[in-house]
């Protein structure tokens, strides 16, 4: 059996995540979503928030679990009796950091391969930052996020935005008070 990892901070899940877990999930015969603990990075949503918003989203596919680690990717991987990363990749940029990841990986670990899925193109600009730059200023998440992430984020900033912020006109924020 082909067993697969997919990791990320998933900080929330996008459209962008769920395509590339979907069609992941048919190449490999177990898909394991793993959230991995990023010092750097201080997540909007908890990560109990996070399992529960993947888990949601990727119910319907019988081959994919979600899980959480804390340490590298590669003991997680051997943990999990896995060979394979899966990671998603939007332009050149990403590449170059990737295939460093990739190779830093394969040092530590000889026996684990990257394997990379370009995204769909109707998603090569989506990021989780964009989506939360988004949903901070109150537009419309519905190409970005399934509706119950959507409504997550809303949560989150409710009150976050300043009141002229609010006021949207097409693509443009106007300033109420000039």
């Amino acid at each position: 059996m082909k067993t697969a990892i997919y990791p990320g901070s998933f900080d929330p899940i996008t459209n962008g995540h769920l395509d590339l877990i979907e069609r992941a999930s048919r190449i490999f015969d177990h898909l394991i979503i793993t959230i991995l603990h990023n010092h750097r990075k201080n997540p909007l949503f908890s990560l109990e928030e996070r399992i529960t918003m993947i888990e949601k989203a990727v119910s319907h596919l019988n081959n994919v679990e979600v899980q959480s680690y804390s340490g590298l990717l590669v003991d997680c991987a051997k943990e999990n009796n896995c060979h394979i990363i899966v990671r998603g990749l939007r332009a050149v940029t990403d590449f170059e950091y990737e295939i460093q990841m990739s190779q830093t990986n394969r040092l530590l670990a000889p026996d684990l391969d990257t394997v990379f899925v370009t995204t769909d193109m109707k998603y090569g600009y989506l990021s989780s930052s964009t989506v939360r730059e988004v949903a901070y200023f109150h537009g419309d998440l519905t190409p970005f996020v399934p509706a119950f992430v959507a409504e997550e984020l809303e949560k989150k900033y409710s009150a976050a935005a300043p009141p002229a912020a609010k006021q949207k006109f097409g693509t443009a924020v106007l300033q109420a008070d000039k």
